[in-house]
């Protein structure tokens, strides 16, 4: 049922084909932004003293284009549905890797039912407009969710945190991570795989590298101004309440505090077996403590609603969070015009002076989320242990 629900909201809260503004099946301008950055590895030309496509300005890493140079052979006309596609395929096998942390056995009825979760999933906010932009971000948290699904004695666990942030330096965080967890292999063979592609990438496009690393590197302004209600962070909470007035200093504290904090928390969910969590509210820690990130970088709420599914299963009181979750992320719309249209809570119509919740809406949910892991540690909804799901939830989905 919820599947349906979310395929008739994709669908019918905004035109599938309305260009520019939110048409599912009229996006792609991020996918085109890098095939762009892998052509102009082909042909020479700068990454970031020239806008891209549609004018915009290019902020990933240098090595990011090496990655993208695929994409060109990609004709510019298929690029969009095949971006759309590819999303759609990696959005599954994230839920399917968020079994496997869970602890579950693979068979036929759990891929199906996989296969509806991730429907749903479409209708959350950073996955729909992931998908509209063919953004890059359910790719990362793929390599990220493939780390950890790994045991922590593999010795490959860390080279997808490595590739993942050596694309785009977020997934730099779930390096800090693993020391708080002292998995000091997989912290270190992290590390050498990002320090890995940045020395490729300083091989190949030492011109760009240099521009990238010692002056656009430090260049926020870049992306957008840190007012912009889509600025989902704690810089950008603080940046609403304020008008862009709070002093960056308060910014450094909070974050540090939130950091420590999630740090503590998520070494201790490990502990306890709730890998799947740990490992969610790290990601959504990364887009929180991160100077700007936009709506569709907390992808991380779809491992988080697999958790809650996995909960609901031996307690259907979890049922409503699943619910909440998926109403409070949910990608609502609205049309301020014919054509044009806002996706997302944060950008909806601020009535009834309700502003400071709508606009700062995911960073809410992160804190809301924060203060259940707490409550998870400090026992008195611990007692089950994720890693290992019970005999009944094992029976219910496969």
């Amino acid at each position: 049922m919820s599947a349906v629900v979310a395929l008739v909201l994709v669908f019918a809260t905004v035109d599938p084909w309305l260009n520019e503004s939110g048409g599912i099946l009229a996006g792609g301008l991020d996918a085109h932004v890098y095939r762009d950055g892998g052509d102009r590895v082909l042909q020479g030309r700068p990454l970031y003293t020239e806008s891209t496509f549609f004018g915009l300005l290019y902020t990933y890493t240098p090595f990011s284009a090496l990655v993208f140079l695929p994409i060109v052979v990609v004709p510019w006309t298929w690029l969009t549905y095949s971006s759309l596609l590819l999303n759609a395929a990696v959005l599954y096998g994230c839920v399917l890797l968020c079994w496997r942390i869970l602890g579950y056995r693979m068979t036929g009825r759990l891929a199906g039912i996989s296969a509806l979760l991730a429907i749903t999933c479409l209708f959350l906010e950073p996955v729909r407009t992931t998908l509209f932009y063919g953004q890059i971000n359910l790719v990362l948290m793929l390599l990220v969710l493939w780390d950890f699904s790994r045991p922590d004695n593999s010795r490959l666990r860390g080279i997808g945190v490595g590739v993942a942030a050596g694309v785009k330096l977020v997934p730099a965080y779930f390096i800090v991570q693993y020391l708080a967890l002292r998995q000091w292999r997989s912290a270190c063979l992290a590390t050498a795989v990002l320090l890995g592609s940045i020395a490729v990438a300083w091989i190949v496009l030492p011109d760009d590298s240099h521009q990238y690393w010692f002056s656009t590197f430090f260049q926020s302004d870049r992306i957008a101004p840190e007012t912009n209600p889509a600025n989902q962070s704690i810089r950008g909470l603080l940046a609403h309440l304020t008008d862009g007035a709070s002093p960056l200093w308060l910014w450094v504290v909070l974050t540090g505090v939130v950091a420590i904090a999630s740090l503590a928390l998520t070494a201790a969910l490990h502990r306890r077996g709730e890998r799947l969590l740990a490992v969610t509210i790290a990601g959504m820690t990364a887009c929180a403590v991160s100077p700007f990130s936009w709506g569709h970088h907390w992808v991380w709420f779809v491992p988080l609603l697999v958790h809650l599914v996995h909960r609901a299963q031996s307690n259907p009181r979890w049922w409503p969070a699943a619910a909440l979750l998926f109403v409070s992320t949910g990608a609502w719309a609205y049309h301020w015009g014919e054509n044009y249209v806002s996706v997302g809570i944060f950008l909806l119509p601020k009535p009834w002076h309700s502003e400071p919740i709508l606009e700062n809406s995911h960073v809410l949910v992160f804190l809301a989320v924060l203060a259940y892991g707490f409550l998870i540690v400090r026992g008195p909804l611990a007692g089950t242990d994720t890693s290992r799901p019970p005999a009944e939830c094992v029976k219910s989905c496969g």
